[in-house]
């Protein structure tokens, strides 16, 4: 999906100001008159980086950036504002704003915090991508491969892992070969990254009373 720079302020001058520094440096556009109409609009899947106005009748900036994070939209958000203050300012970033620009602005440092903004979303995008297939394939693993997978990222050998469970070394081997064709690795230093990824400490995943051989 193309990557798009969405404009989000009630003020239709700096809307369109903003839209024609943009389009004139490339970027594709889209605009909103306001925090409701964006939310409405936007979607998880959406790519590229929000243009957020702070002060706006109905739902703020702010607020509106914390909708969005419960909407499980994390596309990178600058901040536009009239009224920027040092305690709003902190308050944004320290809430994953990527950046805060005050009105009136250079069109020079608009259009670089935005490329910024796209080269930081190509980046959450790939990361978020890899998780959820990691979990994809992780979900198809059984309670014992899960058990198994964490033993052996943790660099037991199969006699230990064995041993430990109380089942034979050959059992202990053609799960790790399922753990590793499921999973879609073919190292263990592959395997033991996507183990840190899923963290089993944090999230420890208890096995089944009598878990299958």
């Amino acid at each position: 999906m193309s990557q798009t720079v969405f404009i989000v302020d009630d003020d239709r001058p700096v809307r369109e100001a903003v839209e024609k520094i943009l389009t004139g440096a490339g970027f594709s556009t889209k605009l909103f008159a306001s925090a409701e109409e964006f939310l409405a609009g936007c979607a998880a899947e959406d790519r590229g980086c929000i243009l957020l106005d702070v002060k706006m009748p109905g739902m703020s900036g702010p607020e509106l950036q914390d909708e969005l994070h419960n909407h499980d939209i994390w596309m990178p958000i600058i901040f536009l504002t009239a009224y920027g203050t040092v305690a709003t300012s902190v308050r944004a970033l320290h809430a994953g704003a990527f950046d805060f620009l005050e009105k009136p602005f250079p069109a020079k440092k608009l259009i670089e915090i935005v490329r910024n903004a796209f080269t930081l979303d190509e980046v959450q995008y790939k990361t978020r991508s890899r998780i959820k297939n990691i979990l994809t394939n992780f979900s198809q693993l059984t309670l014992r491969e899960r058990e198994i997978m964490k033993l052996v990222a943790s660099g037991r050998a199969n006699k230990v892992i064995a041993k430990e469970l109380g089942i034979s070394s050959r059992t202990v081997e053609v799960h790790r070969r399922n753990i590793m064709k499921k999973m879609q690795t073919h190292t263990l230093l592959e395997l033991a990254s996507i183990a840190e990824i899923l963290d089993f400490d944090k999230n420890p995943l208890s096995s089944p009373k009598n878990p299958e051989s």
